[in-house]
């Protein structure tokens, strides 16, 4: 074990605490393999009737992956790493979405990228008043993934496409109707509902709930319909600057400031993950995005801006969503032949 992965066995419940606070519990790929390998083995053990996941630390669940890993593998022409990375990543997310026994998140604090693939994915999802979730990538040059565009495009309406570009961050109420979270209750009634899954299993998560305060979103949900039911990243940007309402304004200026390539990609992903069958296919489609982030993309110009030298000013390959071509966009999704993800790895069987 690695020291930034805590697990344990208590009272037949697999324990499992991201270890990294001062990383807001980033995950990085040594991690995402002690998981796999743990809920693998957890998975086979009768001993073990469910698990419960929870970030150290009163800020995180978990932040995401260790992009700035990445960002240095992929500056030095290692971009088998980052393959590597996702596609354990992926696996693990599977493993999660498809666990026999109950998988309690505690999705207290940050929750976004990478740790929305090891919570969201889970039979029982609690978000607190603390929570803020997002899928941030477009905002780094990347797209939403960890089975990320499979929770977008099951959303209400178009919020899905809504998220995706803009990144936004939602509150625990708008957590839950985006469809990232089930249950709300008090950061402080974590311990109690830990205890009572002990004695009572999965029942105590629902005697311990409670209705979140009011989200942000739904005065908006028509307009975002509407904005968003446009055909193409172009016409949903026009349509949000004819508009006068402030909701309007606020996102056009976040589409306008993440990557234009990375924008068209997560709404072209978000609405092909629409036309798919199951997480897996989504997670295969989004895997053929990040083979292929580290040399055709924002990605690395993404982290270097956010992460690496801060000075928030990416170059992006495109000035403006109205320069990506739909062939750009194919290109990034297109079958990877032999490269293609293989979930059935050493780990998940």
């Amino acid at each position: 074990m690695t020291g930034d992965l805590r697990t344990w066995r208590e009272r037949g419940l697999g324990r499992l605490v991201l270890d990294r606070p001062w990383a807001l519990n980033a995950l990085t790929h040594a991690m995402i393999g002690e998981l796999l390998e743990v809920l693998v083995a957890w998975r086979d053990d009768d001993g073990v009737t469910g698990v419960v996941i929870e970030g150290s630390g009163d800020k995180a669940f978990s932040a995401g992956g260790d992009i700035q890993g990445l960002w240095q593998h992929g500056e030095r022409g290692d971009h088998a790493f980052g393959r590597a990375f996702w596609r354990d990543e992926y696996r693990l997310d599977r493993v999660i979405a498809r666990y026999p026994k109950p998988f309690v998140a505690l999705m207290d604090g940050i929750v976004m990228g990478g740790g929305v693939g090891v919570s969201a994915h889970g039979s029982h999802r609690i978000v607190t008043e603390r929570s803020v979730v997002a899928m941030p990538e477009v905002s780094i040059g990347f797209l939403p993934d960890v089975g990320g565009t499979w929770i977008l495009s099951r959303a209400p309406g178009r919020l899905g496409e809504y998220l995706a570009m803009t990144a936004t961050r939602l509150g625990p109420a708008d957590a839950i109707d985006a469809g990232f979270a089930d249950r709300f209750m008090p950061s402080g009634a974590l311990r109690e509902t830990v205890r009572r899954l002990e004695t009572h299993g999965t029942s105590a998560v629902d005697c311990l709930a409670r209705t979140p305060p009011a989200g942000v979103l739904g005065p908006n949900l028509d307009e975002i319909n509407e904005a968003f039911s446009e055909p193409d990243g172009p016409a949903i940007v026009a349509r949000l600057e004819r508009s006068s309402s402030p909701w309007a304004r606020e996102a056009v200026g976040a589409i306008r400031r993440h990557s234009p390539l990375s924008v068209a990609c997560a709404l072209e992903a978000v609405r092909a993950a629409r036309r798919l069958a199951d997480l897996e296919s989504c997670l295969a489609m989004e895997f053929r995005f990040a083979w292929r982030a580290t040399q055709q993309t924002d990605f690395l110009e993404g982290i270097r801006a956010a992460i690496i030298d801060r000075d928030r000013r990416p170059r992006w390959r495109h000035a403006r969503l109205e320069e990506v071509s739909p062939a750009e966009v194919a290109a990034l999704f297109a079958h990877l032949g032999d490269e293609e993800l293989d979930l059935e790895g050493d780990a998940t069987r």
